[in-house]
C-alpha cells in the first residue's frame, strides 16, 4: 500500500515521507486560517459594516467551520489521499479530481504572487532604496529554498511563523479586554461604540450580509492542514485533530479578535485609508501601547510570508498528487533523497516569478485579470469536494462505517444546506457589483480546465484504476 511506502520513508517509490510531528500539524492547522486578511483586510470590512462586521465573520466562519467538517470526514476515512483533489476523485471521478487539482493549484500559485507582491510592499517601507521587484525575488527564493530543503523545513519555518501570528493575537485579546473592562490606565468606552454612531447595523443588515462573501476569502486555505496531516507520521489521528482545531479557532481568532476591534475603535474610523497599517495597531495605539504600529507591521510581515510560504506548499502536493495520477506530466513526480517534490515545488515557484513580473509591467491589466480570475475558485472546488462527501459518505455508511471516526453532523441535511449556501453566496457575488467579474472570470478558469481535461480524456489511455468505480477505490484506500 502507498503508505507503507511513506512510513518506509522511501522517496524512489515516488511517496511522500512521514516526517510530520503532532506540533508541526497543529501549528499548521492554527496558522493556516490567520493572514493577513484578518490583519489588514478586516479594516475594510468594519468600515462597510461597523459593528456588525462580528456577524460578517461569524456567519463566514460557520461556512467554513462546516466545510471543513465535511472534508475533515473525508481525511480521517482515507488520510493518504495526499490531496483534497483525490477525495473529489474518489467520490465523483477522475473529471473532479482533474478539476479541483487543477483549481485549487491556480488559485494558490496566484496568492503565491499576490503574498510576494504584499510582502515586498512592506519591505520597501525599511529598504527605501532597494526595488520592489527584487524584494518579490528575495522572498520567494528564500522560501522555494526552505520548501526545497526538506518539508520538515517548511514545517518548522510554518511552526515559527504561526507562533507570532497566535501570540500576536493572544496578545491583544488580552490587552483589549483589560482594557474594556476598565482596568487599563484612561478612559474605556465599554462597549459603547458597538451602538453609537447608527447602531450595531449602521449600513443595514445587507451589509453584513455582503461583507460575510468579502471575509469567506480570507479563510481559505484552512484544509492545508488536512493535506500536511497526510505526511505526519499519524495521518487519521492529526487529521482529525487538525479539523477540529481549524473549525474552532476560527471562532477564536476571527471573531474575538474582530469584536474587540469595534468594541475598541469607532467603526468609522478610516481603517481602509490607512496605508500598510492594520486595525489591531490602530486598536493598540488607542491603548496607548508603544511601538505598536511596527510591532503589528512585523506580524503583518509575518502572516504574508507564513502565507508565501504555505502555498508553495500546497501547489507543490497538489501538482504531485495531479501527476501521480497522469492528469500532470510524469517528470514532476520525482522526489529529493529527503522526499521533498522538487519539480512540482519549482513549477509552483516559476509561476510566482512569473506573476511578480506581470505585476511589474501590467500591475492594472494582466495582474489584475489573473486576480480575479482565481477570485470565485475557491468556492467552485470547496462545491465539488462537498458534493463528492455526500456520495462518499453513502457508501462508507454501507461498506466500512467503522472508518468514519470523524462525522458531518446531521447528514445528509447539514450537508446539503452547505451546499445551497455554498450557491447562495456565488448568487450573491454576481449580484454584488464589485465582485461579479470575479465569478465570471473564475467560471472561465473552470472551463478551460474542463476543455483540458477533456482533450486529456480523448488523447489518452485510460488506466486500469480509471475503469473502477471511485467510490470503491476510496473504501480500499481506507482499508489501507
Amino acid at each position: 500500500m502507498a503508505n507503507d511506502h511513506m512510513q518506509h520513508g522511501s522517496s524512489t517509490q515516488g511517496e511522500l515521507q512521514n516526517t510530520l510531528k503532532n506540533r508541526h500539524v497543529t501549528m499548521i492547522a492554527l496558522g493556516g486560517i490567520i493572514g493577513a486578511g484578518l490583519f489588514v483586510g478586516s479594516g475594510a470590512v468594519i468600515n462597510s459594516t461597523g459593528p456588525a462586521a462580528v456577524v460578517s465573520y461569524i456567519l463566514s466562519g460557520t461556512l467554513m467551520f462546516l466545510v471543513m467538517r465535511m472534508i475533515g470526514e473525508m481525511a480521517v476515512a482515507n488520510p493518504t489521499a495526499g490531496s483534497i483533489s483525490e477525495y473529489a476523485r474518489s467520490g465523483l471521478g477522475n473529471w473532479a479530481g482533474f478539476s479541483v487539482g487543477w483549481l485549487y493549484w491556480y488559485m494558490w500559485v496566484i496568492v503565491a504572487a499576490i503574498e510576494a507582491v504584499a510582502g515586498a510592499g512592506i519591505l520597501v517601507n525599511y529598504f527605501p532604496h532597494i526595488p520592489a521587484w527584487f524584494l518579490c525575488l528575495v522572498l520567494l527564493v528564500v522560501l522555494t529554498l526552505t520548501n526545497l530543503y526538506s518539508v520538515k523545513s517548511f514545517a518548522e519555518t510554518e511552526f515559527w511563523f504561526a507562533s507570532i501570528k497566535i501570540f500576536a493575537i493572544i496578545f491583544f485579546i488580552a490587552f483589549g479586554a483589560v482594557y474594556l473592562l476598565g482596568l487599563w490606565p484612561g478612559e474605556s468606552p465599554g462597549l459603547s461604540n458597538l451602538y453609537t454612531s447608527g447602531g450595531f447595523f449602521p449600513n443595514g443588515t445587507v451589509a453584513a450580509l455582503i461583507g460575510s462573501v468579502t471575509v469567506l476569502f480570507s479563510m481559505g486555505g484552512a484544509e492545508i492542514a488536512t493535506i500536511a496531516a497526510a505526511e505526519s507520521d499519524q495521518p487519521a489521528k492529526y487529521a482529525a485533530k487538525a479539523t477540529n482545531q481549524v473549525m474552532y479557532r476560527i471562532f477564536f481568532f476571527y471573531v474575538v479578535s474582530v469584536f474587540f476591534i469595534v468594541a475598541i475603535v469607532p467603526w468609522n474610523f478610516e481603517f481602509a485609508g490607512v496605508a500598510i497599517q492594520s486595525p489591531f495597531a490602530i486598536a493598540l495605539e488607542r491603548l496607548g501601547l508603544p511601538f505598536a504600529p511596527m510591532l503589528m507591521e512585523v506580524v503583518v510581515l509575518t502572516a504574508v510570508l507564513s502565507s508565501l510560504n504555505s502555498c508553495l506548499y500546497i501547489t507543490s502536493r497538489s501538482l504531485f498528487t495531479l501527476t501521480k495520477q497522469g492528469d500532470a506530466p510524469k517528470f514532476l513526480v520525482k522526489l529529493s533523497r529527503r522526499g521533498v517534490p522538487v519539480r512540482a515545488i519549482l513549477a509552483g515557484t516559476v509561476f510566482g516569478y512569473i506573476g511578480v513580473v506581470l505585476n511589474y509591467f501590467f500591475p492594472e491589466t494582466v495582474f489584475l485579470f489573473l486576480i480575479n480570475s482565481a477570485g470565485a475558485v475557491m468556492l467552485f472546488y470547496y462545491l465539488i469536494l462537498a458534493f463528492a462527501q455526500v456520495r462518499l459518505r453513502r457508501k462508507l455508511e454501507q461498506e466500512e462505517p467503522e472508518k468514519l471516526k470523524l462525522k458531518m453532523w446531521l447528514f445528509p441535511y447539514l450537508s446539503y444546506a452547505t451546499i445551497v449556501w455554498m450557491l447562495a453566496v456565488i448568487a450573491a457575488m454576481i449580484w454584488i457589483p464589485g465582485t461579479r467579474s470575479q465569478v465570471f472570470l473564475s467560471l472561465i478558469s473552470f472551463g478551460v480546465i474542463l476543455v483540458a481535461y477533456l482533450i486529456r480524456s480523448r488523447y489518452s489511455k485510460p488506466t486500469e484504476e480509471e475503469f473502477i468505480e471511485p467510490t470503491e477505490k476510496f473504501v480500499d484506500a481506507s482499508k489501507g
